[in-house]
């Protein structure tokens, strides 16, 4: 189902874009991970988290986007599974975890661009990260076939310098990259909650592009190529780069966000190191161009389902965008990109694996509750398959969710708290006209 006014104009290049920015935009940020797990736990991670992580996942995601290719996605999902109540909490938590998430993107570009201006005030730093959320979402609001195509070019900007990056490191390799295995002091331990949430971070949102389901061509179909094509070139983006890095030096426990120009700096001199904060700079474009694209749908759905204020539901008649729900989406993104990245991350993954849960629920609630609903493509490997798809990523979210802190874990349950209380404050709304 397409609601009034949105336009189907995403085509599949554009569509694998948007799953890549919306799961990675390329090793930028991975470097905090690290320092907190040491080289070789990380590059095994690095390996291990796409197979028991996203590949479950996105399996699940390509089967229930088959069966149910409508807009607002995991939205619709929840709520054919477990009714309104149930697909209004999913819809709503992910948007406040947007909040979180997507106000990240800002805060990480400001960290890489203190590469080109070392000392940049913090007032300084909260104005850059307002230009680059506003510049951003006038893009959005000019609608989907321009974004996406953006997208594309931001995801190709990113993904060269790291190539480039890894070729030179990797012809100068002088040390084993595996070698530490692990951090000092009790790393597994202490640096549990930070170290997860980033692995798990830089390898979530695969759910994130089916809120657009709606707009897309053939959505069915390129969703779940976006999905398959999408995995290895992020695990690759991810594990090569890191691992390049790694063999030309010795200084890991320094690894944080922002370092990576350093480190091609060191192996290219100066203009390699330009070129890696560029391509660091529109990686994060990309990040939170596309974060805005695929969380903006879901107050934007709410609203044409009678959940929140009408207003939402209003669609551009000359781009064909949710305007009013880009514009308050980004205004939330401006008021919380005034935290630094490590204070965001595991707040973040917190967040994101709640809703998580609901959707994997939801997949295996629709296969027993709906057996001979027209799935065009499913899992396979009967019950086994199945539970293995939805329990290996919900023991992780657990886990990540258990080692999150008393901090991040209460500020969890007061947002995720805000759910119900919003269900029935606008309970009885008619829905939007399609």
């Amino acid at each position: 189902m397409t609601p009034a006014g949105l336009r189907r104009e995403l085509g599949w290049v554009a569509l694998l874009a948007v799953v890549f920015f919306n799961v990675s935009g390329g090793p930028y940020g991975i470097e905090d991970a690290v320092a907190s797990f040491g080289p070789g736990l990380t590059l095994i991670l690095l390996i291990l988290t796409p197979l028991v992580w996203s590949l479950p996942v996105s399996l699940a995601m390509a089967e229930l986007a088959g069966a149910i290719p409508g807009e607002g996605g995991y939205v619709a999902w929840v709520r054919r599974a477990f009714g309104p109540f149930w697909g209004f909490q999913v819809g709503w938590w992910s948007w406040i975890n947007s909040f979180v998430d997507v106000a990240i993107y800002p805060a990480l570009f400001a960290d890489y661009a203190m590469y080109w201006w070392p000392g940049m005030s913090p007032g300084a730093r909260w104005a850059l990260a307002l230009l680059f959320i506003w510049a951003l979402t006038a893009l959005n609001v000019a609608g989907v076939r321009v974004t996406g195509r953006t997208a594309v070019a931001l995801g190709v900007g990113a993904l060269a310098p790291v190539a480039l990056f890894t070729v030179l490191a990797g012809v100068r390799a002088e040390h084993v990259p595996w070698i530490p295995f692990s951090a000092d002091e009790g790393s597994l331990v202490t640096g549990l909650g930070l170290g997860l949430a980033v692995m798990m971070w830089n390898y979530s949102g695969w759910d994130n592009p089916s809120t657009m389901l709606g707009e897309t061509r053939a959505p069915a179909t390129a969703y779940r190529r976006a999905l398959l094509v999408a995995l290895p070139i992020i695990a690759l983006a991810y594990l090569l780069p890191v691992a390049a890095g790694l063999s030309v030096s010795e200084d890991w426990g320094e690894w944080e966000s922002g370092h990576l120009p350093i480190l091609a700096e060191a192996v290219g001199g100066p203009a390699l190191g330009h070129l890696m904060t560029a391509g660091a700079l529109l990686a994060t474009a990309g990040l939170f161009l596309s974060g805005v694209l695929t969380n903006s749908r879901l107050p934007f759905v709410l609203a044409t389902l009678g959940q929140l204020p009408s207003a939402l539901a209003h669609v551009s008649a000359q781009t064909g965008a949710p305007w009013v729900a880009v514009v308050l989406s980004s205004l939330c993104y401006s008021a919380f990109a005034v935290f630094s990245f490590k204070e965001l991350i595991v707040l973040n993954i917190w967040l994101y694996s709640i809703a998580l849960i609901l959707e994997l629920a939801a997949f295996v609630a629709l296969r027993y509750r709906e057996p001979r609903l027209h799935r065009p493509w499913r899992v396979g490997g009967g019950a086994v398959g199945l539970w293995l798809v939805a329990g290996l990523p919900t023991a992780l979210s657990l886990l990540a969710m258990a080692t999150a802190g008393w901090t991040n874990t209460l500020a969890g349950v007061i947002a995720a708290l805000t759910g119900p209380l919003v269900y029935l404050a606008f309970r009885g709304r008619r829905p939007a006209p399609s």
